[in-house]
């Protein structure tokens, strides 16, 4: 068995048209999966899945917008993956969002609700969709892709932080419950990577410095850095792992 083997897998992975659904896109390709590319717009997901398909072939990649927010459109993604490939491996949930930075305070429902809406209840109703057909087959692996943000406090996007604290319990909650079914669930927890994602916080050169400095390896992360621990959780590799968020942060964690 090769570790890192994804051949005959299906992914689907959700805010792949750039940044860093983009990157595990092209990775989980890469490792000999078939990846459904997906986001609110289809041209950028056309796009990519293009690029894949002229890259590995025809076949390996398809196209699925949709919009996170509505249930509707992620049961249309799900339903549109299953009619193409047959079957769901992996769900990678990378789409995310963040309308508002400031104190706490300042923050109003409408906002800390699509804030909660769209990083954890979204990301619940798409596993609850997928899971069946895994938990049948007794094989999967759920990644949500978290952040950092959600192990520390920060005055900047305190809402953020709290919705992805909220998408580790999720991920916890999920493989105490199908454990025992052998489909895994994990989180990623990116730091400070240079996406459109978090442009305000890298475009100006002394934020980007205050914020990279303290970390042992004193730079920004790329997105592609993040995919390798994708692959690594959607592959056999990490067939003993489940319930864990997986950090790659430069170390800024870990640094004083």
């Amino acid at each position: 068995m090769q570790l890192f083997d994804l051949t005959g897998q299906v992914a689907v992975i959700t805010g792949s048209s750039r940044g860093i659904g983009k990157a595990i896109a092209e990775r989980m390709a890469e490792h000999g999966a078939k990846v459904v590319i997906s986001s609110r717009k289809p041209g950028p997901c056309d796009e990519v899945a293009s690029e894949i398909n002229a890259k590995h072939g025809e076949g390996r990649a398809i196209a699925v917008p949709a919009n996170i927010a509505s249930k509707e459109d992620l049961q249309r993604l799900v339903d549109d993956t299953n009619a193409a490939f047959g079957q769901i491996d992996i769900l990678v949930c990378n789409a995310a969002t963040n309308p508002y930075a400031g104190p706490m305070a300042g923050i109003n429902d409408e906002q800390f609700g699509k804030i909660l809406q769209n990083n954890v209840v979204s990301n619940h109703w798409l596993i609850q969709m997928v899971a069946p057909q895994m938990l049948e087959r007794k094989a999967g692996s759920v990644i949500i892709v978290s952040s950092i943000g959600g192990l520390r406090g920060n005055a900047l996007i305190g809402a953020y932080n709290i919705s992805k604290a909220a998408d580790m319990q999720l991920a916890r909650n999920l493989a105490v419950e199908w454990g025992p079914s052998n489909v895994r669930v994990n989180c990623i927890a990116p730091g400070l990577v240079q996406t459109d994602f978090a442009r305000y916080l890298w475009e100006n050169p002394e934020l980007l410095k205050q914020v990279t400095d303290p970390a042992p390896l004193k730079r920004i992360g790329q997105p592609d850095e993040i995919a390798g621990a994708a692959v690594y959780l959607a592959a056999p590799a990490s067939a003993y792992m489940t319930g864990q968020t997986l950090v790659v942060d430069g170390g800024i964690t870990i640094a004083w």
